[in-house]
């Protein structure tokens, strides 16, 4: 048993032997730590910059490449295909093309196209019933042999099922068992050990935006529809919240008679705290505005805030804004007049509503 004993001293000729072993099988700098430091210390930033400007330059290349392969017939078939779909895309791709995939299938579900993502080897676990009749699947590897993808194509195919395979070998079995074989080939990985997926991956990840793009467009996708799948973020608030959203309403409203004296518009001022109120004639329509700048300006002016109507210190003909208009739009206008509230109004001009700038901040509209 003494044989076996490890590394830990006990064992001397044990020991060296490992260590003639690493020393053979590994680089110099991973058993030697100071040396390793010596070697990165000698890399000047130039020889980084110029690595990575290299590693552009290579992907760019494969892009051009890309061209031809987006400008063909069998592009335009794939397309063609999802468009008549009434199903969904089903998208499936290993390892580094199954995070390609996972993007794409959240790109075109974006965009207008129901898809996402199944991973192949859950797939061959059950995984695989999510597939309807009615979908098609988006197989992705850069070798066109992915084992996990090719041991599902019997059941694929008993499903009849068609397949868009996206691989970089057009003479591959994914390529040959596709209904439709996109090509992704590229010239050379940036990866100089021509082993991590660097230049076949961009290539990948931009067919798939090729595709989905092009979807858009054919379907007449817009960016309100755009926003309906995006509620939760800035650009869906900012697409689909309208002033009617965003506005305070009822009780919350500042509203005034004219003919009150100032000290009393004050006091609805503080009492809804939005800066400002709106000022109604006896028909409640609306026939001014007054603002914490229009109080500064009457201070100034020393004008009596106990006898001085509001009526005779208010701003007449007020920027105004209706409901149905977007929030988006209230703030261009606010921003454009630089003005920090305005006032809501119905069809007959009564005031229904008001909102400012704080409001938009609330509502992630900033």
């Amino acid at each position: 048993m003494d044989n076996f004993i490890g590394i830990n001293g006990k064992d001397d000729d044990t020991a060296q032997d490992i260590e003639a072993l690493n020393s053979a099988i590994l680089p110099p700098q991973w058993g030697d730590k100071d040396n390793a430091r010596r070697e990165i210390d000698m890399v000047d930033q130039s020889q980084l910059r110029q690595w990575g400007c290299k590693v552009i330059d290579i992907e760019k290349s494969a892009l051009d490449n890309l061209y031809q392969y987006v400008d063909s017939v069998e592009f335009a078939q794939a397309c063609e295909l999802i468009l008549n779909c009434t199903g969904k895309v089903i998208v499936m791709g290993m390892g580094k093309s199954g995070h390609i995939g996972n993007k794409i299938s959240a790109t075109l579900a974006s965009t207008g196209t129901p898809a996402f993502f199944v991973h192949p080897g859950e797939a061959s676990h059950g995984d695989l019933g999510v597939l309807s009749d009615n979908d098609i699947i988006l197989a992705i590897s850069n070798s066109g042999e992915s084992s996990e993808i090719l041991a599902l194509m019997p059941v694929i195919q008993r499903k009849a099922i068609p397949v868009i395979a996206m691989t970089g070998k057009p003479d591959s079995n994914m390529a040959r068992l596709a209904k439709i074989h996109l090509c992704i080939e590229v010239p050379e990985e940036a990866c100089p050990l021509g082993l991590a997926p660097t230049s076949s991956t961009t290539a990948t990840l931009v067919m798939g935006d090729a595709i989905a793009i092009a979807l858009l467009q054919a379907k007449g996708f817009t960016r309100e529809d755009f926003a309906m799948s995006h509620p939760g973020g800035a650009l869906g608030r900012k697409l689909l919240l309208k002033v009617s959203d965003v506005m305070h309403r009822g009780d919350d409203l500042p509203l005034v008679n004219h003919d009150i004296c100032i000290t009393e518009a004050l006091y609805e001022i503080s009492k809804k705290g939005l800066g400002m109120t709106a000022i109604i004639d006896d028909n409640h329509k609306l026939v001014g505005i007054f603002t914490d700048g229009d109080l500064r300006r009457v201070i100034d002016a020393q004008v009596n805030l106990r006898t001085t109507p509001i009526a005779d210190v208010m701003t007449r003909n007020c920027v105004t804004i209706t409901d149905n208009v977007l929030a988006a739009q209230a703030l261009q206008v606010m921003d454009a007049k630089n003005i920090n509230g305005l006032i809501v109004i119905d069809k007959d001009h009564h005031p229904i509503g008001a909102l400012n700038m704080l409001d938009m901040v609330k509502a992630g509209v900033i």
